[in-house]
C-alpha cells in the first residue's frame, strides 16, 4: 500500500494542475525536468538491454556525450529552480526546446524518421499544451510537423537496397513511413486543438473551485457569527425581561415606600441578571475573535452539562429543573457556544411552558453511530399545533414578547454539527424534545 502511494505521488508530479505556485511556469519547469530525468533513465536501461540482446552497431561515443549533455541540462534546470527569480513562459518554452534539440541530435545519428523515438515529439507537444499559452503550442505543433516532414523527405530521397522482396518491399516501407507521418500530423493537430482547450478549461475550473471554496468558508464564518449573534440576542431576552419587571415595580414605589422596602434581594437579582448579560456578550466577543469561528471546541460531557446547568440555575433560580446524566461514560463532545445556546433555549421554553418541573436527561448511545442523546421533558400543555406544523421555521412563536427565533436557531446550530433535533407531544401531557449530538471519536483507541 505504501509503495503504491509513493508511485501515485510520483506520477502526480507530472500532472500540471492548480493555479497557485504549483500551476505556474516554475511548477511546469519542475515537471519538465522530472520527465526528462525519467526518460533518460529509461533510455539508458533500454540501451543496455538492447546491447546485450542485439549485435547491431550503436554509436556509443556519441550516445555517451549526448547523455552527458542531458544530465548537464537537468542539473542546470534544478539549479535554476533553487533561485528566487520568477520563471517566465519564454524561459519554460526554451527548456522544452532543449529536449527538441537533444531529440534532433539523436535522430540525425540513429536512423532519422525510422527511429521510433521521433514520436516523442508528440509527448513534448502534449506537455507544452498543458503548461503554456496557445501561441507557444501552435508554434511547437508547426515546428514538430516540419521536423517530421524534413526527416521523412530526407529518408525518401535515400535509395534503400531492394532486399529479398525487390522494389515492392521498398515501396511498402516508404508507404509505412508516410502513414506514420500522417498519423503524426493528425495527432499533432488534435493535441494542439483539444489538449490546449482541455488544459485551459481545467485551469479555469480549478480557479472557480478555489474561489467557491473561499466563498464557502467565508459564508460559513458569517453564518456562524450571525447565528451566534442572534442566539446571544435571544439569550439576553430573559435577563432583560426580568430586569424590566423589577425596575417597573420599583418605579411604581414612592419615596416612603422605597425607604421602607427591603431592596437588597431585588438589587441582587438585578446584579445577577446584568452579570448574565455581560457574560453572554463577553462569550460572543471571545467567540468572534477566534482564529476560526467555525472551529468546534472539544469538552467533556460533564463540563458541557455543568455549563448548561449553571446558566439555568443562575437565570432561573426559582425553576424546578432536574439534570440527570445516565451512565458513567464521560466522552468528549464537539460543541460551541451556539449549541449551548440551543440547548438552553429549549430548556427555557420548557420552563415557561411547564406546570411544575422540567427534566433534562443526558445519555450516551454507543450503538451504531455513537451520539449523546439529550431529552428535555416538561409537564406543560404541549407544543401548539401551529408551531408543530412550522417547526424549524423562523419567526414562529405563540408568545408576543418572543422573536420566534429560538427553535430556528437551535435547529440550525445543532444541524451544523451533524446532529438532529425532534419535538413531540406526549400522550400523558407535556412536550419532549430529543436532541442528538454525534460523538465522532467515541470508542476509538
Amino acid at each position: 500500500m505504501t509503495s503504491t502511494h509513493k508511485i501515485s505521488n510520483l506520477l502526480a508530479r507530472f500532472v500540471l494542475t492548480g493555479t497557485g505556485s504549483e500551476g505556474t511556469a516554475r511548477g511546469g519547469l519542475q515537471r519538465l525536468l522530472l520527465l526528462r530525468t525519467f526518460v533518460t533513465v529509461v533510455s539508458v536501461i533500454g540501451l543496455l538491454i538492447f546491447q546485450s540482446l542485439s549485435e547491431l552497431p550503436v554509436p556509443l561515443l556519441f550516445l555517451t556525450w549526448l547523455f552527458a549533455s542531458v544530465i548537464a541540462s537537468i542539473l542546470f534546470g534544478y539549479m535554476r529552480l533553487k533561485t528566487a527569480w520568477a520563471v517566465s513562459n519564454p524561459e519554460l518554452f526554451a527548456h522544452v526546446l532543449v529536449d527538441v534539440v537533444i531529440l534532433l541530435l539523436l535522430l540525425l545519428n540513429t536512423g532519422g524518421v525510422t527511429n521510433p523515438l521521433i514520436s516523442y515529439l508528440l509527448v513534448l507537444l502534449a506537455v507544452t499544451a498543458t503548461m503554456l499559452p496557445r501561441a507557444y503550442v501552435n508554434s511547437f505543433a508547426l515546428g514538430s510537423i516540419l521536423i517530421y516532414t524534413f526527416f521523412l523527405i530526407l529518408d525518401l530521397q535515400v535509395e534503400h537496397g531492394p532486399g529479398n522482396g525487390g522494389l515492392t518491399e521498398e515501396t511498402t516501407f516508404q508507404l509505412h513511413l508516410v502513414g506514420m507521418w500522417v498519423i503524426f500530423l493528425v495527432s499533432a493537430v488534435l493535441i494542439a486543438l483539444f489538449i490546449t482547450r482541455m488544459a485551459g478549461a481545467i485551469r479555469e475550473r480549478e480557479t472557480n473551485l478555489a474561489k467557491a471554496r473561499e466563498n464557502e468558508i467565508r459564508n460559513e464564518q458569517l453564518v456562524a457569527i450571525g447565528t451566534l449573534a442572534a442566539g446571544t440576542a435571544h439569550a439576553l431576552g430573559t435577563p432583560l425581561s426580568t430586569m424590566a419587571v423589577l425596575l417597573a415595580d420599583l418605579d411604581q414605589l414612592d419615596d416612603d415606600q422605597l425607604r421602607e422596602q427591603q431592596l437588597k434581594d431585588d438589587i441582587a437579582v438585578l446584579k445577577q441578571q446584568v452579570y448574565r448579560c455581560k457574560d453572554s456578550l463577553t462569550q460572543l466577543t471571545r467567540y468572534y475573535n477566534k482564529h476560526n469561528v467555525v472551529e468546534q471546541e472539544q469538552l467533556q460531557l460533564t463540563e458541557f452539562v455543568h455549563d448548561i446547568r449553571d446558566y439555568i440555575i443562575n437565570v432561573h433560580p426559582m425553576a424546578h429543573v432536574d439534570f440527570i446524566v445516565d451512565g458513567d461514560d464521560d466522552p468528549v463532545v464537539s460543541s460551541d457556544l451556539s449549541v449551548k445556546h440551543a440547548v438552553i433555549n429549549i430548556i427555557e421554553n420548557g420552563i415557561k411552558a411547564a406546570h411544575s418541573k422540567v427534566e433534562v436527561r443526558f445519555q450516551v448511545i454507543a450503538e451504531q453511530s455513537p451520539h449523546v442523546e439529550i431529552k428535555i421533558n416538561d409537564d406543560g400543555p404541549g407544543i401548539p399545533s401551529k408551531v408543530m406544523e412550522n417547526m424549524g421555521e423562523p419567526f414562529i412563536s405563540m408568545r408576543k414578547e418572543s422573536m420566534g427565533l429560538g427553535i430556528f436557531l437551535a435547529n440550525a446550530a445543532i444541524q451544523r454539527l451533524g446532529g438532529t433535533i425532534e419535538m413531540f407531544n406526549l400522550k400523558l401531557g407535556g412536550a419532549l424534545t430529543l436532541i442528538k449530538l454525534p460523538l465522532h471519536d467515541y470508542g476509538q483507541a
